[in-house]
C-alpha cells in the first residue's frame, strides 16, 4: 500500500493532461479501499457499489424549491420519474428530460439526484429524470423504448408542468447521453415534436469501434475497459445489436436537422475519443455543437460536484451552455 501510494503522489499526466490533484487523491483511496469495478460483478452487487459511491461524491444535498414524484406511461407499464423546480417563481422555465447514466444497467433516480438538483439550479430549468429500465433484466432495446415516451410525454404534457413547450431540452450522462443523442435522432426523423437542445455527458456512441482513448485510459480509472465489455454484454441480446444506431448512434448515415448540442468530455475517460468524434460529425452535418473536454477529470466527474471543484467548474459551465442555448 505504501508503494502505491508514494507512486500516485506524483502527478498523473497522460496525453499531455494532467488529472485534478483531487480526482487524483479520489483514485488512490478507492484504490487503498480495495473499490472494485463492475466488471465481474453480479448488476446486483454493482448496484449497490455505485448506490455507496454515489451518495459520497455527490456531497451536501442542494436545495431545490419542488420535487415531485412521477409515474409517466410507458410502451411497458409505468415508468417513474422525478420532477425538479429550482424556484418557486411562477416563471415559464425550459425543461431538461434527463436520462442517468451507468451503463443501462446500474443507476436510479437516486444516484443522479444531487446532478439533477444541480443542473436545474445552474441552469434554471426545472428537470425531469427518468427512471428507464434497467438491463440485464430489460434488455436493449427497452432503455430506448422508454426514454422516447418519455420525450414524448413531456412534450405533450409541458404546458401542465409550467413548462415551455418550445424549450425541452434531452440530456444525459454516459448511457444517459447516449439515450439523448437517440432520442434526438429519432425525434427528428420521426416528426413532431423536437428537443431544443441535447445536452451530451460523456456519451457512448460507437460500441463497434474502441479508439486510442481506450488504449490510454483502459485500465486504472473509473470506467475501464472491462466494464464498458461488461455492460455491453448485460444490455445488448447479441453482438449484432452493436451496430443499430440506436446502441451506436455515430453510425447513423445522416445527422443532419439535429438539435444544437452541448458535447462535454472526460480527459481522463475511455469513451473521450468517441464522444468527440461524435461532436464533429454533428458539426460537419451543420449541427451547432458546445464541445468541452474537461481534461483534468474522468468518466463519473459529473455525480461528483460536491466533493471536486473542478468536476463542479466544469459542471457548471455545462448547465450555463444549456440555458444560453435554451434562452436563444
Amino acid at each position: 500500500m505504501l508503494r502505491l501510494a508514494r507512486r500516485w503522489s506524483r502527478p498523473i499526466r497522460i496525453d499531455g493532461q494532467e488529472l485534478a490533484p483531487e480526482v487524483q487523491l479520489g483514485l488512490l483511496l478507492m484504490r487503498l479501499g480495495g473499490n472494485r469495478g463492475v466488471d465481474g460483478q453480479t448488476p446486483q452487487s454493482a448496484r449497490a457499489d455505485i448506490a455507496r459511491s454515489t451518495r459520497f461524491a455527490q456531497g451536501p444535498v442542494l436545495p431545490v424549491a419542488r420535487i415531485e414524484p412521477r409515474e409517466i406511461p410507458g410502451p411497458s407499464g409505468g415508468i417513474p420519474a422525478r420532477f425538479y423546480v429550482p424556484a418557486n417563481d411562477g416563471k415559464r422555465r425550459a425543461l431538461l428530460v434527463f436520462y442517468h447514466g451507468g451503463g443501462w444497467v446500474v443507476g436510479d433516480l437516486d444516484t443522479h439526484d444531487g446532478l439533477c438538483r444541480f443542473l436545474a439550479r445552474e441552469a434554471d430549468v426545472a428537470v425531469l429524470a427518468i427512471d428507464y429500465r434497467l438491463a440485464p433484466e430489460h434488455k436493449f432495446p427497452a432503455a430506448v423504448d422508454d426514454a422516447i415516451a418519455a420525450f414524448g410525454w413531456a412534450a405533450r404534457a409541458a404546458g401542465g408542468l409550467r413548462c415551455d413547450p418550445a424549450r425541452i431540452a434531452v440530456g444525459g450522462d454516459s448511457a444517459g447521453g447516449t439515450l439523448s443523442a437517440v432520442v434526438s435522432q429519432h425525434a427528428a426523423r420521426a416528426g413532431g415534436a423536437k428537443p431544443a437542445v441535447q445536452l451530451l455527458i460523456y456519451p457512448l456512441t460507437d460500441w463497434t469501434t474502441k479508439r486510442d482513448s481506450y488504449r490510454l485510459f483502459g485500465e486504472g480509472f473509473p470506467l475501464t475497459t472491462g466494464d464498458t465489455e461488461w455492460f455491453l454484454r448485460q444490455y445488448l441480446p447479441d453482438a449484432a445489436a452493436a451496430r443499430d444506431v440506436r446502441v451506436s448512434p455515430i453510425l447513423a448515415e445522416d445527422l443532419t436537422g439535429l438539435p444544437p448540442a452541448v458535447v462535454v468530455t472526460a480527459g481522463f475517460d475511455v469513451l473521450r475519443d468517441e464522444g468527440e468524434a461524435y461532436a464533429e460529425r454533428l458539426r460537419a452535418a451543420g449541427v451547432r455543437v458546445e464541445l468541452r473536454r474537461a481534461s483534468g477529470l474522468v468518466h463519473g466527474f459529473a455525480n461528483a460536484t460536491g466533493t471536486s471543484p473542478t468536476a463542479r467548474t466544469a459542471m457548471a459551465e455545462a448547465a450555463h451552455l444549456l440555458a444560453d442555448l435554451l434562452a436563444r
